[in-house]
């Protein structure tokens, strides 16, 4: 599988910029993933994780509140107002600020468990 470039970048500076293979986004009209070739579109971003895949096939996430994406057919661009990258020595910390994030920006009850859902098993991977 061929890698593509992901660049995620807020208003405090850049979250992610590097090589990936996969990218899984959730979008306002529905979550949706992106792999190298995909068709060129853009769109906006509701609370959520952003699931990431990197070469190595190790995987991150990352928490927005919301923003825009645009898809290229060897790049995506995401620009969010605020986010969470879970990672780190402290997860659970990370964790916590994610939530929180979400819940400030989401009125969907679903997005919101959804979204914890994930982050909640993703800290059990971890």
């Amino acid at each position: 599988m061929e890698s593509m470039r992901l660049e995620l970048i807020t208003p405090e500076g850049v979250i992610f910029d590097g090589d990936i293979l996969t990218v899984t986004l959730p979008g306002s009209e529905g979550e949706f993933g992106v792999l190298k070739d995909h068709a060129g579109t853009v769109t906006t971003l509701k609370a959520g994780v952003i699931e990431i895949e990197k070469p190595d096939k190790s995987k991150e996430l990352v928490a927005v509140d919301w923003g825009t994406v645009k898809v290229d057919e060897d790049k995506v661009t995401i620009l969010a107002d605020g986010a969470v990258a879970i990672e780190g020595a402290n997860i659970s910390e990370a964790i916590k600020k994610a939530k929180e994030l979400i819940a400030s920006m989401s009125d969907s009850d679903i997005a919101i468990a959804t979204a914890t859902s994930k982050l909640e098993s993703a800290a059990k991977g971890l």
